[in-house]
């Protein structure tokens, strides 16, 4: 199954700045760690490379797999590169798949989607990365939590 996300995004589509989150949410970030750990995160370099430069490392407890066109990127032992999604796809058919980013990772993985999981921040954001134009009548939601500053959603492709 390919799942796009989690995902944050502010109500003027914005998911990053500066290779970057615009936000500080504590409770978003743990939500990501309860769905991803033990799974299989799928992301663009400078998705990885904004990991690394928070973490210090790959994200622990989770299989990495980075998408680049840069034939030589080095990436630590157990991190999987691969040139292009169609190929990371059919490598990782067996099993679910969590695109964390960036915003051409989510724009060529939405159509191929069956699930989006989408923490909506109610307010707007500068920003440089933003998530892809999505066509909410193929979607139907499953489930909600609101919070104050942010609603946790799951969308099924109908």
């Amino acid at each position: 199954m390919i799942i796009l996300g989690p995902v944050a995004v502010s109500e003027n589509n914005v998911i990053g700045k500066n290779n970057d989150l615009p936000w500080h949410l504590p409770e978003d970030l743990k939500h990501f760690k309860e769905l991803t750990l033990g799974k299989t995160v799928l992301m663009g370099r400078k998705t990885y490379e904004s990991i690394i430069a928070r973490l210090n490392k790959p994200l622990p407890g989770r299989k990495n797999v980075v998408i680049t066109r840069q034939k030589d990127f080095k990436v630590p032992e157990g991190v999987l590169v691969f040139s292009d999604l169609p190929s990371a796809f059919q490598k990782l058919s067996a099993e679910d798949i969590y695109i964390i980013g960036g915003a051409e990772i989510y724009k060529q993985a939405l159509p191929l989607a069956d699930v989006v999981l989408m923490t909506h921040i109610h307010d707007n954001y500068l920003g440089d990365a933003f998530f892809p134009p999505i066509d909410w009548n193929q979607w139907e939601k499953v489930e909600e939590e609101k919070h104050e500053k942010f609603t946790f959603a799951k969308y099924k492709k109908k």
